[in-house]
């Protein structure tokens, strides 16, 4: 990856239409699974989403292949599709952006309220 492309995320916004390329040969079920999947994985990203762009890719990989098996969506990812994504993402009770941003302000209270103890 280049510097510039880091610097503007034009390599993401690239990844990005190549993965919206693939979804939209998908049958319907399937492209509505994948709108569903993308908007239940984005609490898991960080601050440039870069580290989701494998687990898109390997969540979209799944659905190419179930589709081309003929399975019914339902029968890939159940009636939990953000339970899939959570577990997807690192487990349940995967760490969100939230619980890092919460877990960074905590510290950052008890390190002020330590220093005023003193």
């Amino acid at each position: 990856m280049k510097f510039w492309e880091t610097i503007t995320g034009s390599d993401l916004t690239r990844e990005s239409k190549e993965f919206e390329a693939r979804a939209a040969v998908l049958p319907p079920e399937y492209r509505a699974a994948w709108e569903e999947i993308k908007g239940q994985l984005l609490p898991y990203g960080d601050f440039t989403g870069r580290n989701l762009m494998p687990i898109l890719d390997g969540a979209l990989g799944l659905l190419e292949e179930t589709a081309a098996d003929g399975l019914a969506i339902h029968e890939v990812l159940g009636d939990d599709i953000a339970g899939f994504c959570a577990a997807l993402a690192g487990g349940e009770g995967g760490r969100g952006y939230r619980d890092r941003w919460r877990k960074q302000l905590n510290r950052n209270v008890a390190r002020k309220l330590g220093q005023l103890g003193d």
